[in-house]
């Protein structure tokens, strides 16, 4: 979510620091801001109200369904199946998936909420903008534990009798940030910067021997040249890292008032037959709703954590699609949320990510206010 609405932070001080930290507190200020938000609103509404009839179409909403999609970092509507999925879901928050034209007050109070969802997750889990630009992977290649870092990853490559440029292109693809290489799972990082950098032992026979030595000493070589391709062309990356361990669900479980009304709203997503009672097949959505309160991600966004869902909904029976009462259905989901919690704390879960940056940090939303 590279987008300029964020507030970015230095997270290593200096001149030109390593990274920013994208926390959601600008969006906060905006919206907690009833003056400013109004007119923020005001202001959006008339760009949009093409033909100003104080309603906006379906047609007119387009934009700032875009804008927002591109402020969550979605690629273009029309490229994936999956983010038009989302896409749909946000132009659904306007129109109730009824609605043709949304109103004024509709628009500011969607756009509300969806910017404040949009923050808090960046305050749980923000994402810092790294700027790589050689410096740091120059510090690894030249510091005291180079050689013991790369040998134990030579150790882990799966090249018994491969050349010495198969050695070097898959030590390469074995460095992250940390050591200062942008991901390489990245099309444009392979083509502009390892593969003009590997250039250098292209000259080398495929058939040789490759000794340690040999490897250190070629491989320093080529990770210089990368270095020196990241400072003409440096990489923009989006990091972020978040350890699910249960502690947000038992904050949650803690505190009854929050919890009861996570609950109410969770069960408003839920249909009821003409009995009143609620399908144990809609648990999972009830999850879902009560996700963010829980400090849980959206079923079908992380394998492990799928897995862990799956083991208590298997274990509590719950996907017998049997139809129970609006107290046991919160019943259960309470007691899913604590199976949950304690998978959690005897195996958390810790994942993180690195995606380039491709465009300007300032560019991707109209919709979103700038940064400060």
């Amino acid at each position: 979510m590279a987008s300029g609405a964020a507030k970015r932070k230095d997270v290593r001080g200096g001149e030109g620091g390593g990274g920013q930290v994208l926390d959601g507190s600008d969006i906060m200020e905006l919206v907690g801001n009833e003056e400013v938000f109004s007119s923020f609103v005001d202001h959006k509404f008339q760009e949009l109200d093409r033909d100003c009839d104080g309603k906006l179409s379906v047609k007119e909403l387009q934009p700032a369904v875009a804008d927002i999609g591109a402020a969550l970092g979605l690629p273009a509507q029309g490229t994936s199946a999956d983010s038009d999925h989302i896409y749909s879901e946000v132009l659904n928050e306007f129109t109730h998936g009824r609605q043709e034209q949304v109103s004024k007050t509709e628009f500011k109070e969607v756009l509300s909420d969806i910017l404040l969802g949009m923050a808090a997750g960046l305050k749980r889990d923000p994402i810092v903008i790294l700027r790589i630009d050689g410096e740091d992977l120059r510090e690894f290649i030249n510091g005291p534990g180079f050689e013991d870092e790369m040998i134990s990853i030579c150790s882990l490559l799966d090249l018994p009798e491969g050349s010495l440029r198969d050695f070097i292109t898959k030590a390469l693809l074995k460095l992250t940030v940390e050591q200062g290489m942008p991901p390489t799972t990245d099309s444009w990082v392979m083509s502009n910067i390892v593969e003009p950098a590997l250039q250098s032992i292209a000259g080398c026979s495929d058939e040789q021997s490759v000794s340690q030595d040999t490897f250190l000493s070629e491989f320093k070589k080529v990770a210089e040249n990368v270095a020196q391709h990241l400072a003409e062309q440096p990489v923009i990356v989006a990091h972020s890292e978040n350890t699910f361990d249960g502690s947000a669900i038992k904050r949650l479980l803690s505190n009854k008032f929050e919890l009861d009304k996570s609950l109410e709203a969770a069960l408003k997503t839920v249909p009821k037959d003409r009995n009143g009672k609620l399908s144990k097949e809609y648990l999972h959505m009830a999850l879902d709703a009560v996700g963010p309160s829980a400090g849980l991600p959206p079923y079908g966004a992380l394998e492990e954590m799928d897995k862990v869902v799956t083991n208590v909904f298997n274990m509590m029976n719950a996907d017998d699609g049997k139809a129970v009462k609006e107290d046991e259905f919160k019943k259960l989901l309470t007691e899913i949320l604590g199976g949950i919690m304690l998978q959690l704390e005897g195996s958390p879960i810790s994942v993180s990510s690195n995606s380039v940056v491709h465009e300007p940090l300032t560019s991707p939303s109209t919709l979103l206010p700038p940064s400060s």
